[in-house]
């Protein structure tokens, strides 16, 4: 089954609009993804994000195009507050576990959080991006960035550092859609007199000595602005032209602006040509967000008996750049359809008929999808070919295709392996059954059920499967 590429259409935050994809080199596609800060456990709120940008890797690679997907690691630099002030987040993990304030404690905490990143991300059926780049490995690069935006005349100096000056980037406030007369001094974090325009911010910072990673520059000892990590690797990896650029909508504003500002000053060109934002996850009418404490892990789903893919279904119910509401019952209902798609894809492997043609289906899955990945109408695609009259070989054969954007895992469904301890229930209870002794029976059902275990009274004889 092959597809050829159809049109693309996606929202480019910079003009909100939806426009057609063109890549700037036919066939292949530079994407570059903000990655994580080491610094706690990414959350599901998080997560959404991911799988947002696997979902669009996943539809440009079904549309047959090569994508080149880096993605950055952030150890260093990201402070608190986006005003340039704040303690690294790096060295509020530490003061948080209690651990030594060196060098060697934060690159041992970055290791052990960018590793439980991707250990989530390998549960969720995201693929990993080509090229994975941890910000201080590139330091001396954001040094030779930095040089370059300095010698074009976009910078001054302040006791914090080198400043970059937004108002000799004439298109500063076109991507957050900024008033930028009306920002209040100290907006983006305390007032500093220093500043000569309020959203001006810092490249390299040079007043905080006890900071624990610091680096010799020609504007002095320090580190570099979170901003700019981003703007460098992209460029580095990818080139001073990038087709797609993502992140949530909490990076316009300030993140993504400033990184388009910064490299736009360098190759004095536009930069990205589509960037992409998801919309907020929402846990009981706010957004999730590590600075209240209000996080739910992949690891807490799991505890509770969800398979981390029933979160990727529950995501694929929402359009992207629509606010979702997380509530355990609508966790639970994605779980349970989950579970009866999985069982149908069973059916469909034991059997063998054969009927009708796939074109039309194939055709609206493929239309969904390159429609700004209109997931929630690809499901319904999905579930048409199952209602449909089509034969087991038809269905099953669309369902993995589809399956290469939906990312669910369906090639490798299994019947579950039922443990030793509860097929002796099922036995049991099948003998109390042919005795006739229905408390015991009822009480072995529900035994099962406690266990995470439905079973199914048939005329072949009971089955067992997950709840």
């Amino acid at each position: 089954m092959t597809n050829s590429m159809a049109n693309i259409i996606l929202f480019n935050t910079l003009g909100r609009e939806k426009q057609k994809f063109i890549p700037l080199k036919k066939g292949r596609v530079s994407l570059y993804t903000c990655g994580p800060t080491a610094y706690w456990y990414a959350h599901i709120g998080n997560m959404r994000s991911y799988i947002f940008e696997d979902i669009l890797r996943r539809t440009l690679e079904y549309n047959k195009l090569k994508v080149k997907h880096v993605m950055n690691v952030t150890d260093v630099g990201h402070l608190t507050s986006d005003g340039d002030e704040g303690e690294d987040k790096m060295v509020k993990a530490l003061r948080r576990e209690g651990k030594p304030l060196t060098l060697s404690s934060v690159k041992q905490v970055a290791k052990f959080y960018e590793k439980a990143f991707f250990r989530d991300v390998k549960k969720l059926n995201i693929l990993m991006p080509g090229k994975i780049i941890q910000a201080t490995r590139c330091v001396h690069d954001m040094i030779k960035f930095i040089e370059k935006i300095e010698a074009r005349g976009y910078t001054y100096k302040t006791s914090v550092g080198l400043t970059f000056d937004t108002s000799k980037y004439k298109h500063y406030a076109e991507l957050g859609r900024l008033n930028l007369e009306e920002q209040r001094e100290g907006a983006r974090g305390k007032k500093d007199s220093e500043r000569r325009n309020a959203s001006d911010f810092a490249l390299w910072i040079t007043n905080q000595p006890k900071h624990i990673m610091q680096w010799d520059s020609p504007w002095g000892r320090g580190f570099p602005g979170w901003h700019l990590e981003c703007a460098v690797i992209a460029t580095c990896e990818l080139g001073e032209k990038i087709d797609i650029h993502c992140g949530g909508v909490d990076h316009i504003q300030v993140h993504h602006t400033n990184e388009r500002a910064e490299a736009e000053a360098v190759t004095g060109e536009r930069w990205v040509n589509f960037w992409m934002h998801n919309e907020f996850l929402l846990l009981n009418n706010g957004k999730m967000a590590k600075s209240d404490g209000k996080i739910i892990t992949v690891e807490a789903l799991e505890k509770r008996g969800y398979d981390p893919l029933v979160l990727r279904y529950f995501f694929l119910t929402a359009h992207y750049r629509s606010q979702q509401d997380f509530t355990w019952a609508g966790l639970s209902a994605a779980k349970t359809t989950f579970e009866r798609l999985k069982n149908l894809v069973l059916e469909l492997k034991a059997k063998k008929d054969s009927n009708g043609k796939i074109d039309s289906y194939q055709k609206e899955f493929l239309e969904n999808v390159n429609d700004d990945l209109n997931m929630p109408e690809a499901l319904a695609v999905v579930w048409n070919v199952l209602r449909s009259e089509l034969g087991s070989k038809q269905k099953l054969a669309l369902l993995l295709d589809f399956d290469k954007v939906l990312g669910l895992g369906l090639k490798s469904v299994k019947k579950d392996k039922v443990p030793k301890e509860i097929s002796v229930l099922v036995k049991k209870r099948e003998a109390a059954r042919a005795k006739k002794d229905w408390k015991t029976s009822d009480k072995i059902r529900a035994e099962l059920a406690k266990k995470g275990w439905l079973i199914e009274d048939k005329a072949t004889g009971a089955k067992v499967k997950k709840a």
